[in-house]
C-alpha cells in the first residue's frame, strides 16, 4: 500500500515537472496531470529496469527523475493529441 501511495506521490511530482518544462499551455487538470504522472513514472521504471538499472540508488536519483519526465511528457503529448486539445 506504501508503494502504491509513492508512486502516485511521485507521478504528481513527474506530471507537474513535465507539464513545467513542456512549451505551451496544457488545458490539464489536477487529476489528468497526475495519472499522466503516474504513467510516465511506470513507463520509465520499466526502460530502466529492462537496462538492470538499480531500483534502491543512494541520494538523490537524478537519472530515474529525468527518465520518467521524459516519459510523462511524451505520455502527456500523446494524450493532447489523442483528445484534440491543443498545447
Amino acid at each position: 500500500m506504501g508503494e502504491l501511495i509513492g508512486t502516485i506521490i511521485f507521478g504528481a511530482i513527474i506530471g507537474a515537472l513535465a507539464r513545467f518544462f513542456m512549451k505551451g499551455h496544457q488545458p490539464l487538470g489536477i487529476l489528468w496531470t497526475t495519472v499522466l504522472g503516474v504513467v510516465g513514472v511506470i513507463i520509465g521504471n520499466a526502460i530502466l529496469s529492462a537496462f538492470h538499472y538499480p531500483m534502491d540508488t543512494p541520494g538523490i536519483d537524478w537519472i530515474r527523475w529525468v527518465v520518467c519526465t521524459v516519459c510523462a511528457i511524451i505520455a502527456i503529448s500523446i494524450y493532447l493529441s489523442l483528445t484534440g486539445k491543443k498545447s
